[in-house]
């Protein structure tokens, strides 16, 4: 019996173990299903109100001056003279004394051609008291008829007189080589380069330095075609008439880390497209760039690089979209009144780094009151479900959520309210 009982009760106690498992696993408790709402993105939106947009064309250019010379010597001299102006970056009026070049050769050379002057006149007239004595000789022989120019002395009367013009020449020469010792400056200007210095001697045609005026400055900056529909600029005719207006331009630049900006206008359009760029070059001048002007910044210096900012026409009624809400095609995202997703393309009418402008046709643009999406999404499905916060308020529809029990509860409607 008891070899039975050792048989039998492993046998026993795994069913018993069996048992209890299948029973657990088939009354094991079930868990409740609760299904989740779907989440919607929060979106910032705005709507399509039609305005007004100055177009303001940008461009880029460096300062270049008005007047640019170099300034060379007509005599050959040692420099005995430099003015404190001539420096780099010195300034300088019209008729200022530059340099001053050792006169002593040619106030010797006034001396020499004055002399020869007085000896020519000299010689001038004795000929010509030779010329008459050889007409009193020719009528005291009782001869007729009228002389030979020869006889007369008259070939040497000439040379004569044209030794004492000779003579004249060569002291008014005289006198304006000594006058060119002087250089002088030909217009209000600044010196830009300075090549020769007190003690050197120059020949006729060494570079002394170069200057320019200082009464106004230009700039070029290049246009692009499309742009230039925004743009009235002057344009100049053979007959003397023009056309166009001189459009307003700011100018930005940095210096020293700071910010500043001059104002300036386009004077005029050259008569020429670069043929590498296709686009036209318009001038802008800037008036007195050096002068001490209030609320101006510093002097602009030639060869500095500036930012421009010319004023155009101004756009009415049209739709101003920031630069972030626009996609790659031009393509931007608006929320219907279901709050869901549309992908519209759009035909800018002009566009920047910070936004694009677009018309308000009919068919073509968004309508006015339509909702434009703000907020960057990467994966823009049409038709999804978007939270949209429209100019401060936020779309908050409940979403339909099914009850515990299965059943589902109807939709709440939309409502708007107001965030503080």
């Amino acid at each position: 019996m008891n070899r039975f009982f050792r048989a039998v009760l492993p046998l026993v106690i795994l069913g018993a173990c069996g048992y209890w498992a299948w029973w657990f696993i088939e009354n094991r408790p079930q868990p409740e299903t609760i299904e989740a709402p779907p989440v919607l993105m929060r979106v910032e939106a705005t709507r399509f109100q039609p305005t007004s947009f100055p177009v303001h064309v940008r461009s880029q250019g460096t300062v270049q001056p008005r007047t640019r010379s170099a300034l060379l010597p007509e005599v050959s001299a040692r420099i005995i003279e430099v003015s404190p102006s001539f420096r780099p970056g010195g300034f300088f009026s019209a008729g200022d004394v530059l340099l001053k070049l050792d006169p002593v050769d040619y106030e010797t050379a006034i001396v020499v051609a004055k002399a020869e002057l007085a000896q020519a006149e000299v010689i001038l007239v004795e000929e010509k008291a030779k010329a008459d004595q050889a007409r009193e000789n020719w009528r005291a022989l009782g001869k007729s008829g009228e002389p030979s120019p020869l006889a007369l002395r008259l070939p040497q009367v000439a040379k004569a007189e044209a030794d004492v013009a000779s003579a004249k020449a060569r002291i008014a020469k005289a006198e304006r080589d000594l006058e060119r010792t002087v250089i002088r400056a030909p217009y209000d200007g600044q010196v830009l380069e300075q090549s020769a210095d007190l003690g050197q001697f120059v020949s006729q045609g060494t570079p002394l330095g170069t200057v320019f005026a200082v009464d106004y400055v230009e700039i070029r900056l290049p246009l692009p075609e499309r742009d230039m529909r925004f743009l009235d600029l002057p344009e100049h005719f053979r007959d003397g008439d023009a056309s166009g207006t001189s459009a307003p331009v700011k100018l930005h630049s940095r210096i020293g880390g700071k910010p500043a900006t001059w104002e300036g206008a386009i004077v005029r359009v050259e008569s020429a497209i670069d043929e590498a760029t296709r686009q036209i070059t318009a001038v802008a001048q800037i008036n007195d760039p050096y002068g001490r002007k209030r609320n101006v910044g510093p002097p602009l210096k030639i060869g500095q690089f500036v930012e421009a900012e010319i004023q155009g026409s101004v756009l009415t009624d049209v739709f101003v979209i920031p630069r972030r809400a626009v996609r790659a095609g031009n393509e931007i995202i608006l929320i219907t009144a279901e709050n869901k997703l549309r992908r519209v393309t759009v035909d800018p009418l002009y566009s920047d780094a910070q936004q694009i402008v677009i018309g308000t046709r009919p068919g073509k643009s968004p309508a006015p009151g339509e909702i434009l999406c703000l907020t960057p999404i990467p994966f823009a499905a049409e038709g999804a479900s978007v939270l949209p916060t429209i100019d401060g308020a936020t779309e908050s529809p409940e979403i339909a959520s099914p009850r515990q029990d299965g059943a589902s509860r109807p939709p709440a409607e939309k409502s708007d309210r107001t965030s503080s």
